[in-house]
């Protein structure tokens, strides 16, 4: 859903912070996108006691940020309002896992009494992809296409599953509530199975919440949490995973977290890379840092110095021997370069990720370059 832009909005948003043994960070970029439909969520303690308990949301909204909005705001209030125990024993697993639960479907219930929801003014839903952390376990909460990867012992240790029209248990439900699944989506039109909102595929009667043709039940997975092994928790809209696959981006922060600490633009890196290797969506991306995430490595920072510098001076040849042809525009550029068999590219983000070292420098040695084609994405310069 949604029309594009003639260029992509490339402002971000980000924030960071720490306590509970973790540090986090976020971004979102707008994108190709005519308006900013996702929204997140990042708590260190949580009120009602749970003060060594955190929690981290990512939420993609389509036709319209209404319920994504609200639900960065409210969702969680409505898990802890629900009546679970959320002590941190195990046999409390169940009884938190049972809470989320409930959470989602009543922020669901209670939203639908909205006046420009329930008129039908506004037709919003909204993904949900979450992290809630005890001091014991991780509890992977996901409600839509978002996904949420825990890198563990250097590689990825769990992901999320997507819930999407195609898959036989969503389609066998929706089938079940009247409805069909054409062209991998919800009665042809919408390309989740499960999501808050989206009233108009809530209204079979006969059935209840979770067997409408969309469904606002979460499915949560609780991990134990390993004191050494656990690195890094991602959550992203599917903006993100669109163009990197789980293994690409958890290789791609690893190696970004041994040349940086600022977690923000550890984020901020992902977005761009994204945004260059074609990704035409909203984009947001929440990072949640472990006691065993990787630590900054002298002998990374050099190869990335080395990199960097690499690229710089391939710019510099390239436009110092133009001759006659006259200076090349950045796609050709950014072409050229693409054909070189580069050493030590960020694994998972490639040239992609180093495109605003190559576009720096060409805007400082051509300074009154022409604007076109900045905008276009590195994977389109290359197959055009």
């Amino acid at each position: 859903m949604g029309a594009f832009l003639d260029k992509p909005k490339t402002e971000k948003h980000s924030a960071h912070g720490e306590g509970n043994g973790l540090r986090y960070g976020l971004s979102s970029m707008q994108g190709w996108r005519v308006e900013m439909e996702d929204a997140h969520t990042a708590v260190v303690g949580l009120p009602h006691g749970l003060t060594d308990w955190s929690f981290f949301a990512v939420y993609d909204g389509h036709a319209g940020s209404r319920v994504a909005n609200y639900c960065s705001g409210h969702l969680l209030e409505h898990i802890l309002s629900g009546g679970a125990d959320f002590s941190s024993g195990s046999s409390s697993v169940e009884g938190v896992k049972d809470g989320i639960r409930l959470g989602f479907l009543n922020i669901d219930e209670y939203m639908r009494s909205f006046a420009d929801l329930r008129q039908g003014l506004d037709r919003s839903g909204s993904t949900a992809v979450c992290v809630l952390l005890s001091p014991n376990h991780l509890y992977f909460i996901n409600c839509g296409d978002s996904r949420a990867v825990l890198s563990r012992d250097g590689k990825v240790g769990f992901s999320t599953q997507d819930h999407k029209p195609c898959n036989p248990r969503e389609k066998e439900r929706i089938q079940n509530a009247g409805g069909s699944v054409m062209i991998q989506r919800v009665n042809g039109s919408l390309a989740v199975s499960r999501a808050l909102g989206d009233y108009d595929y809530k209204c079979v009667d006969g059935k209840g919440p979770t067997e409408q043709l969309v469904s606002p039940e979460p499915e949560v997975c609780v991990l134990e949490r390993a004191a050494e092994g656990d690195e890094f928790v991602v959550l992203a809209c599917d903006g993100i995973w669109d163009v990197m696959s789980n293994d690409e981006l958890c290789e791609f922060v690893r190696s970004r977290l041994q040349v940086c600490d600022d977690l923000e633009k550890v984020c901020n890196s992902v977005v761009d890379t994204c945004l260059h290797k074609g990704s035409r969506d909203n984009m947001s991306v929440v990072l949640v840092c472990l006691p065993g995430a990787p630590k900054l490595s002298e002998e990374a920072i050099k190869k990335e110095e080395e990199l960097d510098k690499y690229l710089e001076t391939r710019v510099e040849e390239l436009l110092g021997n133009c001759g006659e042809a006259g200076v090349p525009d950045l796609v050709s550029v950014l072409r050229s370069i693409a054909t070189e068999n580069i050493p030590n590219l960020p694994p998972g983000g490639g040239l992609a990720s180093k495109r605003s070292v190559i576009e720096a420098m060409y805007n400082k040695l051509n300074p009154h370059r022409e604007e076109e084609g900045v905008s276009l994405s590195l994977s389109a310069s290359l197959t055009s």
